[in-house]
């Protein structure tokens, strides 16, 4: 046998109700029959039900009330994009409050309430020409930072004298405060211009309860942008030394306190004639053994003296190239707090060079030095050229 589904209590209170009432009707021919009081008891009883099912019926409206709040501050708390959380507590606000516009407001870098979001009933937003608000309201939340409920601004004596609330025809006013960990950081103000006492005690609650989990969800998103406003910035910023290290034409080495290479750039890898993953993670002795004895007592008065060394040269047999002759610079590597954290190596190739220079000075033995300084070193070359010249011979007897 199939049964019907329960109707709910305060629909079955209702009907119980009625069926009191029909029965002390139809009871009014025999009254006189009835047992003393009869007629009276079931009056009270049908009464008593009546005021039941009104106070399940504000019961069921709370709880309703409380779960869209629930609901809205879970759903307010899993986004971390501002403007998304702003207008999804201003929505909520309006719905909850049955409030004809809702404004929120936040503090700006001069502590001045600045209106972020503003929206109607119909979850549309508000044009500027459209916040006309009590000043006057906003401006004794932010100092008391305690929440203010007008039922009808027209005629509250705080309120009714103030130019906002008649230019305006203000009624209906609803305003609370914004505190993050005791700091007020906003308010939010909700308002109806035509109807009066639509706002009570209980909404007065709902929404400052409201209020001070949004306050935390606000912080966090404000929080959020923060941080990822900085993270933006110091990757364009490590983008811009990326590329300026990179097109430095020196080798550029840098090594921690065991001599574990760090870092290093191209040039380094073209000098050194190795890839940044066979160079990085390695100790220098690894990666430059023919040098590691000569270079080793460098680097350690480097991290002892914590002073740079300049212009130390070096000659050594590269197992591919040939002999090498390298220039360093040794310098202490140092953190935010001036802590020494390893060397950096600043590497020059001076092989060509130097070859280009040993040449300059043999033709210094067999050229005119007025032509020697018309050459440039860097682009000297052996075989020299064919060039058109006159020459003169002159002879005296």
């Amino acid at each position: 046998m199939k049964t019907e589904p329960a109707a709910p209590l305060n629909e079955q209170i209702v009907a119980l109700s009625k069926l009191t009432g029909q029965m002390r009707n139809s009871l009014q021919t025999v009254r006189s029959s009835l047992p003393p009081n009869t007629m009276e008891s079931l009056s009270n009883m049908e009464s008593r039900l009546f005021q039941a099912s009104k106070q399940i019926e504000a019961v069921e409206e709370e709880r309703g009330k409380l779960l869209a709040l629930a609901g809205t501050l879970q759903a307010v708390n899993s986004s971390l994009e501002l403007d998304e959380v702003l207008q999804l507590v201003m929505d909520t606000i309006i719905r909850l409050t049955e409030a004809e516009r809702g404004f929120l407001m936040l503090r700006d870098g001069r502590g001045d309430m600045v209106i972020r979001v503003a929206r109607n009933w119909e979850q549309e937003s508000l044009n500027p020409n459209e916040f006309a608000i009590s000043r006057t309201v906003i401006q004794r939340v932010m100092d008391t930072c305690e929440p203010i409920l007008t039922t009808n601004a027209q005629e509250d004596p705080r309120f009714g004298s103030q130019e906002s609330i008649i230019a305006f025809n203000l009624r209906s006013i609803l305003c609370v405060p914004l505190k993050a960990k005791s700091d007020l950081i906003g308010v939010i103000y909700a308002d109806n211009r035509i109807r009066s006492g639509i706002f009570s005690e209980a909404e007065k609650d709902l929404l400052t309860i409201f209020a001070d989990q949004a306050a935390i969800a606000i912080e966090n998103a404000r929080l959020f942008a923060s941080v990822r406003h900085t993270l933006a910035e110091v990757t364009e910023l490590k983008n811009l030394m990326d590329n300026i290290f990179a097109s430095i034409a020196s080798g550029v080495l840098t090594a921690d306190v065991k001599d574990q290479i760090t870092l290093c750039n191209r040039a380094a890898e073209t000098i050194l004639g190795q890839t940044i993953t066979q160079l990085v993670g390695h100790r220098l002795e690894e990666v430059l053994p023919s040098l590691a004895g000569e270079l080793e007592p460098h680097l350690a008065t480097v991290r002892q003296t914590d002073k740079a060394m300049v212009g130390l040269e070096i000659t050594h047999q590269h197992p591919e190239r040939g002999v090498q002759d390298w220039r360093l610079n040794l310098s202490p590597l140092k953190d935010a707090e001036s802590a020494t954290q390893g060397v950096a190596i600043v590497l020059d190739d001076m092989t060509e060079r130097n070859r280009l220079e040993a040449h300059r000075r043999l033709l210094q033995r067999m050229v005119s030095p007025a032509v020697i300084d018309q050459i440039d070193p860097d682009s000297l070359q052996i075989g020299g050229q064919e060039r058109e010249i006159t020459v003169l011979f002159a002879d005296i007897r």
